[in-house]
């Protein structure tokens, strides 16, 4: 009985800390699609979304889309014209320290047969320190504490076609320890003026981090971080269509 009993608290609260920073659906030109539950079995879910967990090295096999690399079995996708806004949004979010970071990456087929670890990953958007200090700031975490949800606007001259987006939250607020929670969903997008980025705003997961990263291995609560004002967030730069 202890044992069982033991086993639900240890499977809640795994669930717990799973779903903690996960996105929980998206909305995309005013319909939502559910996300994945990972406190749910697996079997029957369907969702845009990838299965997803809680990633404490940068360097982690599974730091693309926080899975093996794979599609869900009963995978979708969802269609997104370049140029809309798409809204992720959380259930529960309580860390305000850390910058909020978006991806795409071209599947270059179908995005259900690819695997994201073999991918190329180019940012969308970003919000990292936005007022204040390092150790005592306003940070882009600190707006999903506030709204639970983060809107970016898939770039107007983007080719068409199969993509991952990769959402991910930092969490600095343990010294020298940083949380890593990305989550991917599938998209097809239509329009767009054919353009992709160059080989500059390029990158791989794992790859694009390293775990000497000073803006990754930081101890946000003392000097010089918590008297800095300003903070380079990590990956390479925002591509916005140009």
């Amino acid at each position: 009985m202890f044992l069982s009993a033991l086993a639900v608290v240890s499977t809640f609260l795994f669930s717990q800390v799973a779903a903690h920073g996960g996105v929980t659906s998206y909305v995309i030109d005013g319909v939502t699609y559910a996300g994945w539950q990972p406190y749910n079995s697996v079997d029957g879910q369907t969702s845009i979304e990838r299965p997803f967990s809680i990633i404490l090295s940068a360097t982690a096999s599974t730091m693309s889309c926080n899975d093996n690399g794979q599609a869900g079995a009963l995978q979708l996708s969802a269609t997104v014209a370049a140029g809309s806004q798409i809204t992720a949004k959380w259930n529960q979010w309580t860390h305000q320290e850390g910058p909020v970071t978006v991806y795409l990456a071209s599947c270059g087929g179908s995005c259900t047969s690819a695997n994201s670890n073999s991918l190329k990953w180019f940012k969308i958007a970003e919000t990292g320190l936005k007022s204040g200090t390092v150790g005592a700031g306003q940070w882009g975490n600190g707006d999903i504490v506030s709204t639970l949800s983060y809107t970016a606007t898939i770039p107007a001259a983007l080719a068409a076609g199969e993509y991952l987006i990769r959402h991910e939250l930092l969490a600095l607020h343990q010294a020298n320890t940083p949380q890593f929670y990305p989550e991917c969903a599938q998209l097809i997008v239509t329009g767009g003026q054919g353009k992709v980025p160059g080989s500059e705003y390029l990158v791989s997961f794992p790859g694009a981090y390293d775990a000497s990263d000073p803006s990754i291995n930081i101890n946000i609560y003392l000097d010089p971080a918590a008297s800095q004002t300003t903070y380079k967030v990590p990956g390479p730069a925002v591509w916005n269509g140009q």
